[in-house]
């Protein structure tokens, strides 16, 4: 590109961002060459790949909609990526003007163009800092000044957890976010699979791998994402196809069946012990 005055000071240009390539994935205007290529290098192997993320982005909307409606004021986007079209303080905004979101990502590109977004509104900021780092997040004068951890916050964990390996216990490091947060809080993950089209997947992840990303994709099976909502008690439908997560109409289905399957999604309420066995279900 010929214009970088996008780019933050000191970032690899010729190192391929995940969150820059899903931006490009998803129409964005904020990538570079590199990102570009190994966009296109998934489509290759994986042509649904742009229906992929705008499930993804649909499913984002419902879950946030579903939980502002039902009293949810706080929310902590983390992995939030390059802001577009219905971010989360929109969405959670058009629900209740007094929502307070903050935005994590590691991707420096993401949270400059988070921040000039959210420059003139007070309810919402941007942290840089690691999924992997909880202590930190959590600890960020930007997130506590915002967040009363005290009240119900949910926490949005939206292709990102399928970054962690396993030898980072995915399980044990979600559960450093559960414990600090309150009763009532929420969990909202959609995480990508191989539990269908293994070959196709483990190509896709090839990919991802061989562009030289720091980032590489570790799918989980149904049963090993079900298990990131421990301590939570499953919103219904449960942990399904990102697609079929009270979908509202049909721009929300992919035409390609496979599509609806790829990334298991789903929405978990924190029970007050205090009170018994929580609501969960349909709240």
């Amino acid at each position: 590109m010929s214009d970088l005055d996008w780019m933050p000071e000191g970032v690899d240009t010729t190192v391929p961002s995940v969150a820059r390539t899903y931006d490009y994935l998803l129409g964005g205007a904020h990538n570079l060459a590199v990102d570009r290529a190994m966009g296109d290098e998934m489509l290759k192997v994986l042509p649904g790949a742009r229906d992929l993320v705008r499930l993804n982005r649909s499913f984002l909307r419902r879950a946030v909609t579903h939980l502002a409606e039902r009293g949810v004021r706080q929310f902590l986007d983390i992995g939030s990526g390059i802001p577009t079209a219905g971010n989360v303080h929109e969405i959670a905004q058009e629900v209740a003007p007094d929502c307070r979101v903050v935005y994590v990502d590691k991707d420096p590109v993401a949270i400059a163009h988070s921040r000039l977004l959210l420059a003139d509104d007070a309810n919402a900021t941007a942290v840089q800092a690691d999924l992997r780092e909880p202590a930190d997040v959590l600890s960020r004068p930007e997130v506590t000044d915002l967040l009363d951890f005290d009240e119900p916050v949910a926490l949005l964990l939206l292709l990102v957890v399928h970054f962690v390996r396993p030898e980072e216990e995915p399980g044990r490091l979600l559960a450093r976010y559960r414990d600090r947060l309150a009763p009532g809080s929420f969990v909202v993950i959609s995480h990508a699979t191989a539990d269908d089209r293994a070959e196709t997947m483990r190509r896709a992840a090839d990919t991802v791998r061989e562009s030289r990303s720091k980032d590489n994709l570790v799918y989980r099976t149904h049963a090993e994402v079900v298990e990131l909502f421990d301590g939570y008690e499953l919103v219904e439908p449960g942990v399904v196809g990102h697609a079929l997560w009270r979908p509202g109409g049909a721009g929300d289905i992919a035409d390609q069946a496979e599509d609806n399957n790829q990334v298991w999604a789903g929405v978990g309420r924190k029970p007050d012990p205090a009170a018994g066995r929580g609501s969960g279900g349909d709240r």
